[in-house]
């Protein structure tokens, strides 16, 4: 039975796209921490969430391995490597030689370390394109968990975020609903009974017209992807004035959850 884990990574961990009450995010890491201390009697698990929007898998090596290391937890996520492999130039076999160093110390000090895979941006502008160097990393990434004996976190066979719902409206991190079944996902890549399919059906959307798509597509490009690119271009990185959520308690998690479903 797992009584401690610390997340490690990015936005996606931090769960950007998945506001509380109070605007802080949630996130898929956290509610995976509910599953998991359900299992436990109460007082009797530990989170840490260290995860920090628009960090390189270096930054997050330097900043986040340490401290799981430190706490020597049950568990460990690692999801690492996503905005290098975004950046122009990036050498997705390079980056996964990085990601394996930082397994290996992970691998050391904690019990288990569950590793992620990319999703499938085929349905995504702008991304489409680097669905060959995501598709080459996740391979990387598979092949470590193999050497390693890490279970993994699958996104790209996830078909459920596939659907729009499953996205935020910046169309590059999950709505709260992805963020829910990628836990349960999490869940069943560590054998777990969950409480729901992650592949349950979405309901029944009415068809839109191109011409709404359209429209759709240039207020987004408006609202997110122009500041997106600016913010690259001025080396700025969203998570740079972010400090990581840290240690967090499930029941607390449980009520901010409940708050917004």
């Amino acid at each position: 039975m797992i009584g401690s884990y610390v997340a490690v990574g990015d936005s996606f961990t931090e769960g950007v796209g998945d506001p509380g009450p109070d605007g802080a995010f949630v996130g898929w890491a956290d509610r995976f921490a509910v599953l998991l201390a359900d299992l436990r009697p109460e007082g009797a698990f530990e989170y840490t969430n260290l995860a920090v929007r628009g960090k390189l898998l270096d930054q997050i090596v330097a900043d986040q391995v340490p401290r799981a290391a430190e706490l020597a937890p049950d568990l460990v996520s690692f999801c690492a490597g996503g905005n290098d492999i975004l950046r122009p130039g990036s050498d997705p076999d390079e980056v996964a030689e990085r990601f394996e160093r930082a397994i290996a110390a992970l691998t050391a000090v904690s019990g288990t370390v569950l590793v992620t895979t990319g999703f499938d941006t085929r349905g995504v502008p702008v991304l489409k394109h680097l669905r060959g160097k995501i598709a080459t990393y996740n391979g990387h990434v598979r092949a470590v968990a193999d050497r390693y004996g890490c279970p993994v976190l699958d996104l790209w066979s996830l078909k459920s975020v596939q659907d729009r719902r499953a996205w935020d409206a910046d169309r590059l991190h999950l709505s709260p609903e992805g963020h829910t079944r990628v836990a349960l996902r999490a869940g069943l890549a560590l054998g777990l009974e969950v409480p729901a399919d992650p592949e349950q059906p979405w309901p029944q959307l009415p068809p839109r017209g191109a011409l709404e798509v359209r429209r759709d597509n240039v207020q987004w490009a408006r609202e997110y992807l122009v500041p997106w690119i600016g913010r690259r271009l001025r080396g700025e990185s969203s998570g740079d004035h972010v400090i990581a959520k840290g240690t967090l308690s499930p029941g607390d998690i449980k009520v901010r959850i409940a708050s917004v479903a």
